[in-house]
């Protein structure tokens, strides 16, 4: 039996043209705006870097914060290896403070995406001693939480100091994610009392089959976590329902399933990587699949991921649908 849903949730990649990036940054803003006024608990952004989607999601949720009053504002994820993890402590609190306590930064580890073309870019004198490891979290979760960084405090001369993170926002702690796509990276999670982002993309370890692997990643990060089957996980799947959708828009949404169903059927390349199917459908018929998920069941909050590639307007359709049909379906009030 399914948990009654209680934190409805979406995710965005906030695309962009290269010759106009403003009006990308603000559609996503204009979609995060919408999400509140549907009353969807929290909006996330993506992150990319050197491509045409939002590379600063922390300025991106600063903006949100102002143009908004409740929604919570999530970045899945952040990939730490391109970020000072002090720096970064620094930012997510000053934009937490902003927001009045509603940021929630998912994170995650290794080296940065393409790594031997950016190293000399990004760590022209330091790519050889980088750490990425969960190490490079465990810094950031330690700044965040107001452990000190520095082993001087006081006055100089007319100037303060402090030897930890300022501002400090105190309930951040409790709202960083971890993105975990394996099981040492979900027990990990939960070893350091963070929170679980299930992703779309998992490691194929000890099943071929999406939702069960999904389920062990939930269950061994709680049987880690110190708040145990209290410990919070939302749920990450793409979800396109279409009880509003136009002939074409359905069509085009059927089309977009279709190409990217061939790679859910079995692990891809060395690392067996395992992807989950995309639900498209009316919403009721959305919910009856999700209800026999075994790893929805475990859950009651999610993070609906949006389509990379649609229009503004089928996002609004989209996000409409899901606030207004498929939620309530899942047990979901606004």
């Amino acid at each position: 039996m399914s948990r009654p849903l209680r934190k409805l949730g979406f995710l965005t990649i906030g695309l962009f043209e290269e010759a106009d990036p403003r009006a990308g940054h603000e559609s996503t803003l204009d979609i995060i705006e919408l999400g509140e006024r549907l009353g969807f608990d929290s909006a996330w952004v993506r992150h990319r870097h050197l491509q045409f989607g939002i590379s600063s999601p922390v300025a991106v949720l600063a903006a949100a914060s102002q143009r908004t009053r409740r929604i919570e504002l999530g970045a899945a994820v952040i990939p730490m290896g391109w970020e000072n993890p002090l720096r970064l402590a620094e930012d997510l609190a000053t934009v937490d403070i902003l927001s009045g306590g509603r940021l929630n930064p998912g994170l995650s580890v290794g080296p940065p995406m393409h790594w031997d073309q950016v190293k000399d870019a990004l760590y022209p004198d330091t790519a050889d001693a980088e750490d990425f490891s969960h190490q490079r979290v465990r810094r950031l979760l330690d700044a965040v939480r107001g452990e000190p960084v520095t082993g001087f405090r006081g006055t100089e001369g007319f100037e303060v100091f402090s030897d930890r993170v300022q501002p400090h926002s105190p309930g951040l702690g409790r709202r960083l994610w971890y993105g975990a796509g394996s099981l040492g990276s979900a027990r990990w999670a939960g070893e350091n009392g963070m929170n679980l982002l299930t992703s779309s993309v998992v490691k194929a370890e000890e099943s071929v089959d999406f939702a069960e692997i999904q389920l062990s990643h939930i269950r061994i990060f709680r049987a880690h976590h110190p708040d145990g089957d209290r410990a919070r996980v939302s749920q990450g799947l793409v979800v396109i329902p279409t009880d509003s959708a136009t002939a074409e828009q359905r069509a085009k949404y059927a089309e977009y399933a279709a190409k990217r169903t061939p790679r859910t059927t079995a692990p891809q390349g060395p690392a067996r990587m395992m992807f989950a199917p995309d639900l498209v459908g009316t919403s009721a018929e959305i919910a009856e699949r999700l209800h026999a998920h075994a790893a929805f069941r475990e859950v009651d909050e999610v993070a609906f991921a949006l389509p990379f590639t649609f229009e503004h307007a089928d996002y609004v359709q989209i996000l409409t649908d899901i606030a207004t049909k498929l939620g309530p379906e899942l047990g979901w009030s606004a």
